[in-house]
């Protein structure tokens, strides 16, 4: 088996080596900081470039494995964000009147790191992260760090937590950047501080059908966003209130539930944490991002890699009646990948969907999966190689 870890050793020479900083970019100094920080210059234990975590690497679901290291720095209004350091993976100390706890200031992303045959380690589109950062930032009032920090952020994570990467074809670490207003606030105003946070977990399926096809459940009664709201952006608010009806919607056997538009409940918009795509023929069409539906990175990949192949993609208002006549139904995302969809279920009919071999839907997940994982050639610069 293959065996690669982070060199200490190279870790250190990417980061800063200052002996003064400020309170942004020391985190050492961070009396909020629950656990007492370790930094990559004191001693820790050490792994060879052989060494991989002491994991089963062969049952690897989508659960949270704390890894060794999370990458954190801060920043105060009207100021940037300083370059962070590594610090050990454990609880962060929050004021009880931080603008994340009582008003939902804070934004999330999703992104993998993948380890390919040949022990080189990449990211896919990270930029793209960075670019959906930004805009959440700008709709929430908050302070984001710059793209190229961004960047250089999950790089220096990666690299600390390289021995949780899963061998190549067992998964891939997801890394879940933070932005949270963790400045204290009373009255409804933005946050006075801002922290980012990058975090790491090893994966691998993220529904527990593992590359089965899901069975969704078309929701009536709840609305996922609302026109002009915030349905667009990553933001945290937008993913607790769906919880009521993906909760119910397992209870009776399905994988997740398609939301409709809040306006006339004649429209698709997307499933809890993806987007979703159909197809007839040769043509594959999902719904537009007007506003209430999340641009997703892979989806936003899918369309042009099925352009390429010869599908026309359109990108529209999309009838929930138009599933009565598609041949096939996937849904896109982070953590999902390309995932078939068996059957969806609406007003208690259901319409059942080709899945398997020879589909729309495998090609592309084929396709993507191939350029991040290196078996196919990444003419498109999409991956972004870390050491």
């Amino acid at each position: 088996m293959i065996r690669s870890t982070v060199s200490f050793s190279s870790l250190r020479r990417l980061l800063p080596q200052t002996t003064s900083a400020s309170a942004s970019s020391k985190i050492g100094t961070y009396n909020w900081f629950a656990s007492q920080p370790c930094p990559l210059e004191s001693p820790n234990p050490t792994y060879s470039d052989e060494e991989y975590a002491d994991v089963n690497w062969d049952n690897l679901g989508f659960g949270l494995m704390p890894t060794d290291y999370m990458y954190i720095t801060k920043c105060c209004e009207g100021q940037n964000f300083g370059e962070g350091q590594l610090s050990r993976y454990g609880n962060i100390e929050l004021s009880p009147s931080a603008g994340v706890l009582n008003y939902g200031q804070g934004l999330f992303e999703g992104t993998k790191a993948y380890r390919k045959k040949n022990g080189r380690v990449v990211l896919f589109r990270p930029e793209q992260n960075g670019i959906r950062m930004k805009i959440g930032a700008e709709r929430m009032c908050m302070i984001s760090p710059s793209i190229e920090h961004f960047v250089h952020a999950l790089k220096q994570t990666v690299l600390a937590n390289k021995r949780w990467i899963p061998p190549p074809g067992k998964g891939s670490l997801y890394l879940r950047p933070l932005l949270l207003g963790t400045g204290p606030v009373l009255g409804l105003a933005p946050a006075p501080e801002y922290t980012f946070l990058i975090y790491a977990s090893p994966v691998r399926n993220y529904f527990k059908e593992g590359s089965a096809p899901l069975n969704l459940l078309v929701e009536e009664n709840f609305d996922r966003a609302s026109r002009r709201g915030t349905g667009n952006v990553k933001t945290i608010s937008n993913y607790g209130p769906v919880l009521m009806a993906q909760t119910k919607a397992k209870k009776r056997g399905f994988s997740d539930v398609l939301y409709l538009d809040s306006a006339t409940k004649k429209n698709l918009e997307e499933v809890s944490s993806c987007n979703i795509f159909i197809a007839k023929g040769k043509c594959i069409v999902t719904p537009a991002t007007n506003g209430t539906i999340l641009s997703g990175i892979t989806r936003k990949s899918v369309i042009e890699i099925a352009s390429d192949h010869g599908y026309q993609v359109e990108e529209r208002t999309v009838g929930v009646d138009e599933l009565i006549e598609a041949d096939e139904v996937f849904c896109t995302g982070t953590a999902v990948g390309v995932a078939p969809v068996g059957s969806i279920t609406y007003q208690n009919k259901r319409m059942d969907y080709i899945t398997g071999s020879g589909t729309i839907c495998q090609e592309l997940n084929d396709t993507i999966s191939g350029i991040q994982t290196g078996t196919i050639e990444d003419k498109k610069g999409w991956m972004i190689e870390v050491d």
